[in-house]
């Protein structure tokens, strides 16, 4: 693949990711602020001394901004890494085995999907405790259910050709099938898909922050500085729509490359892309 080859769209959404992950990165470098410190009034304006203004509780808006990127970006990207191993193992396996296995599997998540994911995820999240890895947890079980939908029907795709055939009269193991020949074979498409059910993990926990049961104050992320922020809008302060804007341009950036992946790889019969 050419670097020339690469659209004006996807290099703005590669261009928001990368400095999205430096700020996240080298937060504590570049923030003027610590996340929690009271610097001065309540909802100053921009410029001057602070260059975002302060929040409801007189804390730099900036600092919190580039250590909430820090959160939101961690917490969703762990929870798509997780829900997208457990995702993708389990329809791999109920592809290839097929029968009783799959039809277990796949009923199963057909139960997890009828139910609506925000209701089921405020429900166990307002019993367990407040911590970081249950909600985290949490979020990836929830995703897995459409990851497995998505995993199921590729793999289902590649375990029917020839070289799977091969592979099994050779009398190689679910395990040699799964990760030698299936997963090779539809990591094109799976990547496009990872970027985004991370776009979605972006906004699911923002909307859990808003809602009070996502990261907990006084740490930083973007969804929670909405909801901190958000009675400002009645006095026109814009506080709220700073972080507001944060989600929905990386969320934007994300779906960007992943729009120009999924062009890529929709026409390449079993995932295989261009070198």
């Amino acid at each position: 693949m050419r670097l020339s080859s690469i659209p004006v769209s996807a290099w703005i959404g590669i261009l928001g990711i990368v400095l999205a992950l430096f700020c996240a990165i080298f937060a504590p470098l570049i923030a003027p602020y610590s996340e929690s410190q009271i610097v001065g009034s309540v909802w100053e304006p921009m410029g001057g001394q602070y260059l975002l203004g302060t929040d409801n509780l007189g804390r730099d808006l900036f600092s919190r901004l580039i250590f909430g990127a820090r959160t939101t970006i961690f917490v969703a990207l762990a929870a798509t890494v997780l829900s997208f191993s457990l995702g993708m193992l389990l329809s791999f396996i109920a592809a290839v085995t097929g029968g009783f296995i799959d039809q277990i599997f796949s009923r199963f998540n057909d139960l997890m999907m009828a139910i609506p994911t925000l209701i089921f995820a405020l429900v166990v999240l307002a019993v367990l405790p407040q911590q970081l890895w249950i909600l985290i947890l949490v979020m990836a079980i929830l995703d897995s259910t459409r990851v497995y939908r998505i995993g199921r029907a590729v793999a289902l795709d590649v375990a029917v050709m020839e070289f799977v055939e091969a592979a099994r009269l050779r009398g190689e193991g679910t395990g040699w099938i799964i990760f030698k020949e299936i997963l090779p074979n539809t990591l094109s498409p799976l990547l496009a898909e990872f970027g985004l059910r991370f776009a979605f993990s972006i906004l699911f926990l923002s909307t859990l922050s808003f809602l009070g049961l996502g990261i907990q104050p006084p740490a930083a992320d973007w969804g929670g500085m909405v909801k901190d922020n958000k009675d400002g809008i009645i006095f026109g302060i814009s506080a709220a729509l700073i972080p507001g804007g944060a989600i929905a341009g990386l969320a934007i950036c994300v779906n960007l490359v992943v729009d120009w992946l999924m062009k890529r790889t929709s026409s390449l019969k079993g995932g295989r892309g261009d070198a």
